[in-house]
């Protein structure tokens, strides 16, 4: 009896741990919403989408950081995704077994978890300090090296949840590997796919150090690749460290923006997931 209720004990203790820390961890992140949305929301007005970021103690928005960052998103993403896809693929359908797979796999669980200011250095050793200038394209190769890791596992763990009967009956209909990967095995797992790649959207999305090894910032509307480039994070990074209180607001509703679109695309990759739950 004295075991029963020793043992009951300690299952409320842990009971009450595991709650009192759920609790903590829900609470600073209800306090950081909070302040985002009051403090993001008080500076949100059409001007921040159609006025260039502005010099101290004058009105202005953030649409060439907001540009900025698309661009150099989606050039990140449009290099990066289809290497870690192919990478996954090698490593899901073609050399499973290999050790060659274990080390790319060990490799690529390193790069991973790099902190992104990592990236950010070596891409400025590699390009910027070449070139002698800060550029887009710099900053765009530093989002896809981000990029590749997680496309990469992503696309090896969708593909090999992918029943290797549909392969073999793709392949006792007599069509090549290569059809019955892009047929079969991709149609399979295109959710999870679709999925790894807003993950790593939304991943690359808020990287500051990176970009500022890179891209460097932009006062003014460039879309010029082969020039210093502004983005989100470096100017909510710049502002909120500055001692301008309208500069202050811009970065509070700088990082609002992020925040909603990291969270349209969470919300996004969670629906593609359960829609794929489902239709097992």
């Amino acid at each position: 009896m004295s075991l029963y209720a020793t043992r009951r004990r300690r299952n409320s203790l842990a009971t009450t741990l595991a709650w009192g820390a759920a609790i903590f961890g829900l609470t600073w992140l209800l306090l950081i919403l909070v302040a985002l949305l009051y403090e993001g929301l008080r500076g949100l007005s059409p001007a921040v989408f159609t006025q260039t970021t502005p010099p101290p103690g004058s009105q202005g928005g953030l649409v060439n950081a907001i540009a900025g960052s698309l661009v150099m998103t989606v050039i990140g993403v449009a290099i990066g995704a289809p290497l870690g896809m192919l990478a996954g693929t090698y490593m899901a359908e073609y050399g499973r077994y290999s050790k060659l797979t274990a080390v790319v796999r060990f490799i690529n669980d390193i790069l991973l978890s790099a902190p992104s200011i990592v990236i950010g250095l070596f891409v400025y050793t590699l390009l910027v300090g070449p070139m002698g200038h800060f550029s887009g394209i710099s900053g765009a190769v530093a989002l896809a090296l981000l990029v590749v890791p997680v496309v990469l596992r992503t696309t090896e763990d969708m593909l090999l949840l992918v029943p290797g009967s549909m392969r073999e009956a793709a392949a006792a209909l007599g069509a090549p590997r290569a059809l019955v990967i892009g047929k079969v095995a991709y149609r399979a797992a295109k959710a999870g796919l679709v999925t790894g790649i807003l993950l790593a959207v939304a991943r690359v999305s808020g990287e500051t150090a990176p970009l500022l090894f890179t891209a460097l910032n932009n006062q003014f509307w460039s879309t010029d690749l082969n020039a210093p480039m502004a983005s989100l994070p470096v100017v909510i990074f710049q502002f909120a460290l500055s001692p301008y209180k309208d500069w202050q607001q811009l970065a509070w509703t700088g990082a609002l923006l992020i925040t909603l679109a990291v969270l349209a695309l969470s919300i996004t990759a969670r629906a593609l997931s359960a829609g794929r739950r489902k239709s097992k």
